[in-house]
């Protein structure tokens, strides 16, 4: 999915001050700056929360098309991410049917809607200086992997009465919501609650801005500078290079829009309906030439998954991202037995009791499923639950619990009769030596402000604690300055060498046997684990099963329904709930 596109491919790119206490504590007469008094006369407590486990806001189908037939819904997908995080970042767009023009929309410098066409286009960024510097500050209250985990996070912030919004300037990040905590007097005093209280995760982000990028092209020698364009083809597709020796530039569908977003660049973003968008993402999210059920399969659950995730880039402007962070989208690179699938699905979801599940997949189980909670954070979901990934009960979990090591050792041990077995996800040894991990380790915990950051060497490593399917829930990593455990998917975010939390560790030393070198990380399977296997799919669809059965057997208790307004989609954790009757 989500996590994995086209797999080989995924492979090999694997992956405050004491001065402001002081005030606050004079102007307010918080006696050690508690949080609740301090959440208080910010005017916020007990506003916009709802205890995580309650029912969240609800959107039916009519409202998210607003009457409109489901096939010509409006996507809005971020296909480049952040341009002009570095200056030297370019884009060339052209039209890709020949005689055809690019139509540019954007406002004059009379402030009046202008509109120009051009046979192609080279957007750039330019530094405008500020007239005076401005401060850009975010208040970070915590750091995730992925987006599940932050919108878990974000649940509890809300609970407690703190207005929050998710983004994504890198890795997923929980904001202090910054049209609330608008000042930098506001940010101090709710980052010194949060420190009375121990919230270690917490941190400011600041920077002083004296220059700001601003999106420019020229036409006919004159230049322009603008935050905002709308870019549509005469004809057909648009071709989108990353500069001019980019040799494989993406097509896309519908129309596009450059417009900022909320890190101080901007995101070329694809409109584009429901469908076609379909058709972008399933050919590169299934895998090598799947049988048709597996196809079918996939194009259910890339439309579940979408609907399901609309709220995912609320503070950016948009919807979707294109990478493995929502699904993989490459626009028109279509895929004729893909698009068999899609039209044959057309309009179908997975739901359970009613409601779009959550669509989650990945490449390879390595022999068992996950269990929602045993990778993220959050309530359990029913149908997210651990499933031996085979077609005979070769493994007997009820008597060979995986959270037991010695069984666990013995099952990643065995190679035959899964539905995977013989592809080369399924499992394998990956070593990773203690300067490669000092070097992935640093970077994540300065990622998340974390106290050991400055650590010099890892001593050891140590599997703390497994789910009953097997998947490592706590890590405990011993440095020469303290001790730290990651956590479920946090563990694939600070080491490079785990394909998935399905694994054992090896130490490995040197020709004395006394000096650690580094470590074997042995397991199995590819990617978060949860959910729909698309290798193991592969093999179920090969033995006759259907696209039905399939999506039973990985989401269980689940039902495939024509969409309609009667099925209830899960609202953005981060706004506050409707009023309900």
């Amino acid at each position: 999915m989500q996590e994995q596109g086209n797999i080989q491919q995924q492979r090999s790119r694997r992956w405050g001050s004491g001065d402001w206490k002081s005030l606050a504590t004079k102007s307010l007469g918080v006696a050690g700056g508690t949080a609740v008094l301090v959440l208080s006369w910010l005017g916020v407590t007990g506003k916009w929360g709802h205890a995580v486990g309650e029912q969240q806001p609800q959107t039916t189908t009519a409202q998210i098309s607003q009457g409109q037939n489901l096939a010509e819904m409006k996507l809005n997908i971020g296909v480049v991410q952040r341009f002009g995080e570095k200056p030297t970042d370019k884009l060339v767009l052209k039209p890709t049917t020949p005689g055809a023009k690019l139509q540019l929309n954007f406002e004059g410098g009379d402030g009046q809607p202008l509109s120009l066409e051009v046979p192609e286009l080279e957007l750039s960024i330019e530094p405008k200086p500020l007239e005076k510097p401005v401060l850009e500050e975010r208040l970070v209250l915590s750091a995730h992997r992925s987006f599940e985990n932050a919108e878990s996070n974000a649940q509890e912030w809300l609970k407690k009465g703190l207005p929050v919004e998710i983004a994504q300037p890198g890795r997923w990040q929980v904001w202090a919501k910054r049209d609330v905590y608008s000042t930098p007097l506001l940010r101090r005093l709710l980052l010194m609650s949060l420190q009375a209280r121990d919230s270690e995760s917490a941190f400011l982000k600041t920077d002083m801005m004296e220059k700001e990028p601003v999106v420019s092209w020229t036409i006919d020698g004159f230049r322009y500078h603008r935050k905002v364009l709308a870019i549509a083809p005469t004809e057909g597709m648009v071709s989108v290079a990353r500069g001019k020796d980019d040799r494989q530039p993406s097509r896309y569908p519908g129309t596009l829009r450059v417009q900022p977003n909320a890190y101080g660049s901007y995101t070329l973003m694809n409109k584009v309906d429901l469908e076609t968008y379909l058709r972008g993402v399933v050919p590169h999210e299934v895998g090598m030439n799947p049988p048709r059920a597996s196809l079918e399969a996939q194009a259910i659950l890339a439309r579940t998954y979408v609907l399901k995730n609309l709220h995912r880039f609320d503070i950016d402007g948009y919807d979707l991202c294109a990478n493995t962070h929502c699904q993989v989208y490459k626009g028109g690179d279509t895929w004729e037995p893909a698009d068999r699938a899609i039209a044959a699905t057309a309009g179908q979801v997975l739901t359970y009791n009613n409601e779009l599940v959550d669509a989650v997949y990945y490449a390879s189980s390595g022999g068992i499923t996950a269990a929602y909670e045993d990778v993220w954070n959050g309530i359990p979901r029913p149908y997210l639950r651990p499933v031996l990934d085979a077609t005979q009960n070769i493994w007997d979990l009820s008597r060979n619990n995986l959270a037991d090591e010695a069984n666990f050792r013995r099952f990643i041990s065995v190679n035959n009769g899964f539905n995977e077995e013989k592809t080369d996800l399924f499992r394998w040894r990956e070593t990773s030596s203690i300067a490669e991990m000092n070097k992935r380790l640093k970077e994540y915990l300065r990622d998340k402000n974390h106290p050991l950051a400055n650590f010099q060497t890892i001593k050891s490593l140590e599997v703390k604690s497994r789910s009953a399917a097997g998947r490592v829930l706590q890590l405990v990593v011993t440095t020469d300055v303290g001790t730290l455990e990651l956590e479920k998917d946090e563990i694939l975010q600070g080491f490079y060498a785990p394909l998935s939390t399905l694994f054992y560790l090896e130490p490995i030393y040197g020709a004395d046997q006394k000096k650690l070198q580094g470590y074997a990380f042995i397991g199995g399977g590819f990617g978060h684990g949860v959910g729909f296997s698309q290798l193991g799919s592969h093999k179920l669809a090969a033995l006759g099963w259907t696209t039905d059965r399939i999506l039973k057997f990985y989401y269980p208790g689940t039902e495939i329904q024509p969409i309609s307004s009667t099925i209830t989609f899960t609202g953005s954790a981060t706004q506050p709930p409707q009023s309900r009757k």
